[in-house]
């Protein structure tokens, strides 16, 4: 009897003991799970930002509508915050107004945080703050400056108005002490020149912020009064400003922000087609003059605006000239188209092509289905004697082929099959990507041009950019941007430095003539080794410094800034081996105001795109912070802050801050854009591993201390 006692005893020893060490391993897993679920950037930041939900309720559509947070977790309903855009385009350029109207329904003062996408070319130079008839207008100053003087007005009861520049395409604009049942209008303006290529002018206006992919490891969270880190994601050593380009999202159509939009254009010629590429609008004409506005008023802000038109033919312009005398300076802008091929082209050069498309989860859905027929396209139009690969790439890089191979029928459907399979899934590390299409290749007598097709939604754009820089070597990139709402920052400034071009796609039905346009440009010999000179012009600069190649159709386009009297410019290139010049005349062009403030962008740009990793020096920040201040423009040094002088909150009354949710961006699905978020380069299979190495020597620890127990029973 004793010793069955004893073996029964024994054994319930063992699984008391096993038991023990299992639930010791799971909870140190779920710990660490925690803890990951805490840190990670796609973990559900809401507690310590203040946002009502989680990112993944969020994209659930589960936001019944906007909201503003209170201190002891509940939340105040908001009504939509509509956008109001007015556009005077004359010729080449374009003065854009835009209202924001916002009103607080609860019976609590309020800041309101919007943040918004401008196109990546703006020059934004004027800020009013508009409370019922009363308009309190905008200073420009530095931006610590300002981002002080606004705490202090917030902290003190007075309304003030903040807006600052996050990315050349993102900018916030806070709006503190909304009284209860207060109604408060954002008026903002900028200055922005137009597209034009293969004989097609076009404005863009941008509605929404994608959300982003965001690399790096995260850092401890950074909140300023309010006004910064209160992103969905968390900063990291990659993207140190990832919690201010990241605004939370409500389901698509539920009170989102919307947006109406009236257009004023003055083209300066006939015209023989007007297109809207999107959104339905309605057009009346007067004389040579058109007003246009969106047909159904105010619409959700999920997509890109996008307005075309093309000159009656025999009416395109060869050249266009803006002209501004400011502060005893003359500036210009310049568009300049380059030359037609001689009748005789030149023989076609050997190519080595390589395709590079985005898989990630943003691409899912209308994104992927462009892409692919693009790339199909492409594909097509190989060459005999042409080389390829097709390179894809989430939260990992594949290559249809180790290097380059001849385009070859069997080869070129080989592609075609791989294409189709692919899916849209994961996250978006573009870095390896890039690497991979910038590799070295053995020395080849080839042209090398890069196809780059994704919608470009990541926040670590100044880490791309370096490794264009110093990678490209004789490659040419070229950008396709794709979806409804691309990141054209970064798909315009990446095909400047690699001295290519960017296309943009919204729609199937765009693919081929797009396409088309794009192979027009690849097939012909572009006119490199581009220089510009100001003979004996006094304190000449122009931008861009470096004038990337230009390709057929699509014209050079430079601000000036000079001195004294008119001058003569001299522009000079080659197409192979042929030398190429022409003069311009720097008079005679439209007096345009605002010339001034686009050549300064343009110069704060190029200050910006020499700094080395995307690291401004002392030095270069001094230089964007003294033009910035000059010509009055919002820049990553300077903000603009409008501060009314009376207190109008009651003491002992608080201040509640929230950021407006934004809509999905057309196209895109909730469930996998955001299920991408959590692999942000997050510790998640560190844990996981370390989790099973715990779980393992429990149960190792369980079995010596087993087997103790038996030798002593044994030995008893």
């Amino acid at each position: 009897m004793t010793m069955k006692r004893s073996i029964d005893g024994l054994w319930r020893n063992m699984l008391l003991t096993w038991l023990a060490a299992l639930g010791t391993g799971m909870a140190t897993s779920l710990l660490m799970f925690a803890v990951f679920l805490l840190f990670s950037p796609g973990a559900d930041a809401s507690v310590e930002s203040g946002a009502t939900l989680s990112l993944q309720e969020s994209a659930a559509g589960r936001i019944a509508g906007l909201s503003l947070a209170l201190a002891d977790g509940a939340s105040i309903e908001a009504p939509r915050m509509q956008n109001s855009v007015v556009m005077d385009i004359s010729g080449m350029l374009a003065r854009v107004r835009v209202s924001q109207r916002f009103r607080n329904p609860s019976d609590d003062w309020v800041e309101g945080v919007y943040r918004f996408p401008l196109p990546e070319t703006a020059a934004v130079d004027r800020l009013r703050l508009v409370i019922g008839e009363r308009v309190i207008e905008g200073e420009i100053r530095p931006r610590a400056q300002a981002q002080e003087s606004y705490r202090q007005a917030r902290q003190s009861g007075r309304r003030a108005s903040l807006l600052s520049q996050q990315r050349p395409n993102i900018f916030t604009t806070a709006v503190a002490n909304i009284g209860p049942g207060e109604e408060v209008s954002i008026e903002l303006e900028y200055q922005q020149s137009l597209d034009y290529d293969q004989g097609r002018f076009a404005i863009r206006y941008p509605m929404v912020i994608a959300p982003r992919y965001i690399p790096g490891v995260p850092l401890a969270r950074d909140q300023i009064g309010g006004f910064a880190g209160d992103g969905w994601a968390i900063d990291s050593d990659q993207v140190p400003d990832a919690s201010q380009i990241t605004p939370p999202v409500v389901s698509a159509g539920e009170s989102a922000p919307t947006t109406e939009l009236e257009i004023h254009l003055d083209p300066g010629f006939p015209l023989s087609a007007l297109t809207s590429s999107y959104h339905a609008v309605d057009i009346e004409q007067h004389d040579a003059q058109y007003l246009l506005k969106l047909r159904q008023g105010a619409v959700l802000s999920d997509r890109d605006f996008e307005l075309s038109w093309r000159p009656r033919v025999g009416d395109t312009p060869a050249a266009a000239l803006f002209t501004e005398r400011w502060e005893d300076e003359n500036y210009a802008l310049l568009m300049l188209l380059p030359p037609v091929p001689a009748e005789e082209p030149l023989p076609p050069v050997a190519r080595e092509m390589v395709f590079v498309i985005d898989t990630s989860g943003s691409m899912h859905g209308a994104s992927i289905q462009q892409a692919k027929a693009a790339l199909r396209v492409a594909l097509q139009r190989l060459r005999p004697g042409d080389s390829f690969n097709l390179v894809r790439f989430n939260q990992r890089t594949e290559a249809l082929f180790v290097q380059s191979e001849a385009a070859s029928p069997d080869n070129v459907r080989r592609a075609l099959a791989w294409l189709a399979m692919l899916q849209a899934e994961g996250g978006t590390e573009m870095l390896p990507a890039l690497q991979r299409a910038l590799a070295p290749q053995p020395q080849q007598q080839r042209l090398r041009q890069i196809v780059f097709v994704t919608d470009g939604s990541v926040g670590n754009e100044s880490a791309l950019f370096e490794l264009i820089r110093t990678q490209l070597g004789g490659s040419r990139l070229f950008t396709i941007g794709i979806g409804s709402a691309p990141n054209s920052h970064f798909m315009r400034r990446a095909a400047e430095f690699g001295r290519g071009s960017f296309t943009y796609i919204g729609s199937i039905p765009e693919v081929a003539a797009r396409m088309e346009g794009l192979f027009h440009k690849l097939e012909t010999p572009a006119l490199t080794d581009i220089e510009l000179q100001l003979p004996a012009a006094p304190k000449a600069e122009f931008y861009p410094r470096n004038i990337p190649d230009l390709y057929l159709g699509e014209p050079v386009v430079v601000a000036l800034r000079w001195q004294g009297a008119a001058q003569n410019a001299l522009l000079s290139g080659r197409i192979g081996v042929r030398r190429w010049n022409r003069q311009v005349k720097l008079e005679g062009g439209k007096e345009s105001p605002g010339v001034h403030a686009l050549w300064a962008r343009r110069a704060i740009d190029g200050i910006t795109a020499a700094a080395e990793g995307g690291v401004a020096t002392a030095a270069q920040r001094e230089q964007t912070l003294a033009l910035a201040m000059k010509h009055q423009l919002v820049s990553k040094e300077t903000s603009l802050v409008a501060i009314d002088k009376t207190p109008v909150r009651p003491v002992g009354e608080t201040l509640q801050s929230r950021s407006v949710p934004v809509a999905l961006p057309h196209g895109w699905v909730g469930d996998r854009v955001f299920a991408q978020l959590p692999q942000t380069a997050t510790a998640a299979p560190l844990n996981l591993l370390l989790g099973m190495i715990l779980l393992m020597a429990a149960a190792v620890l369980w079995g010596l201390r087993w087997r103790s127990r038996g030798e002593c029973h044994a030995g008893g």
